[in-house]
């Protein structure tokens, strides 16, 4: 027998779907929230996959934004091998199909009928190491962005205000240049106080 598991997974939670061979699905379609507890009751259930089909099935499921993620991690815990599908293939073989409906229920028998079509290879375990600093490096990208943008609408709203003030420093973003213009915002304050002030 070759078992495969099935799950279309949505934020929060999957749907869950086993095949012991090709055609021959086992039990009927579940739903497993994202918890500690209840991906330990799936370990459970793919134990007992294990126990019928003599072999521990494969778990299918495709690429979601990060919902997948606690399912991939727990998975990767257990050392259960699994399929990590792009999604525009899943959507190529649903396009194909004769049924056109969506639900979870259908889409995760799918996965597990396209698992016995398609020669899918494991997904390579990358550790959580690895995921962390994916994580970190997009979270990184992000606070450059939002660095960038503030830069630029400090300079749109610098050359409004306060035009001359561009000249004045070589760095405008250093401690001194900004301390000043904190304390003097406009042309007109730095005037009113004068040299020996300043």
């Amino acid at each position: 027998m070759n078992p495969v598991v099935g799950l279309d997974v949505a934020k929060g939670e999957s749907q869950v779907q086993a095949f012991l061979d090709q055609s021959k699905p086992y039990g009927k379609s579940f739903s497993m929230k994202h918890t500690k507890e209840e991906l330990d009751q799936f370990l459970d259930f793919l134990k007992e996959v294990e126990e019928v089909a003599g072999q521990m099935p494969m778990v299918i499921l495709e690429s979601t934004g990060h919902y997948h993620s606690p399912v991939i991690q727990y998975l990767e815990e257990q050392g259960i091998l699994y399929i990590l599908l792009n999604p525009i293939i899943s959507y190529q073989a649903k396009k194909s199909s004769l049924r056109k409906v969506k639900t979870d229920v259908i889409d995760a028998y799918q996965l597990c009928v396209l698992y016995y079509k398609e020669d899918l290879e494991p997904h390579k375990t990358r550790g959580i190491q690895l995921l962390d600093l994916r994580n970190l490096s997009r979270q990184q990208e992000t606070v450059t962005n939002m660095y960038v943008e503030a830069k630029l609408q400090f300079h749109t709203i610098l050359d409004q205000v306060f035009p001359e003030y561009r000249k004045v420093f070589g760095d405008l973003y250093s401690r001194v240049s900004l301390l000043i213009l904190k304390e003097y915002p406009t042309s007109e304050a730095v005037l009113a106080a004068g040299e020996s002030k300043l």
